[in-house]
């Protein structure tokens, strides 16, 4: 499988996955961005996410790939911000014991 099927592949399946999980969130025209860099300037709105951040897309991504072997102890995470988040988003949805260490 060459490089660009895989990665339309992975999109896709991380699309599905996602599905009843993250929002749909817009893209905002940023009338300051497009006049200061004479573009049209659009801001994705993960903001609008409920841990306020894209990060709960790879986090819930990845984990909910993970076998019943690999989630038997359970999650660790190391972060103080939004990974954190992401990370004990997605054990709580998926029911899944999550510890987070913050630095």
């Amino acid at each position: 499988m060459n490089d660009t099927i895989k990665n339309t592949f992975d999109f896709e399946s991380a699309f599905e996955t996602l599905q009843g999980v993250v929002k749909r969130t817009p893209l905002e025209f940023n009338a300051g961005l497009s006049l200061k860099y004479n573009a049209n300037i659009y801001l994705k709105r993960e903001d609008l996410q409920i841990v306020r951040s894209y990060k709960l897309r790879g986090a819930y991504n990845k984990i909910s790939a993970l076998n019943a072997d690999a989630l038997k102890n359970g999650i660790v995470c190391a972060s103080a911000g939004n990974h954190a988040q992401g990370v004990a988003y997605s054990c709580k949805k998926l029911g899944i014991k999550g510890v987070i260490f913050m630095p």
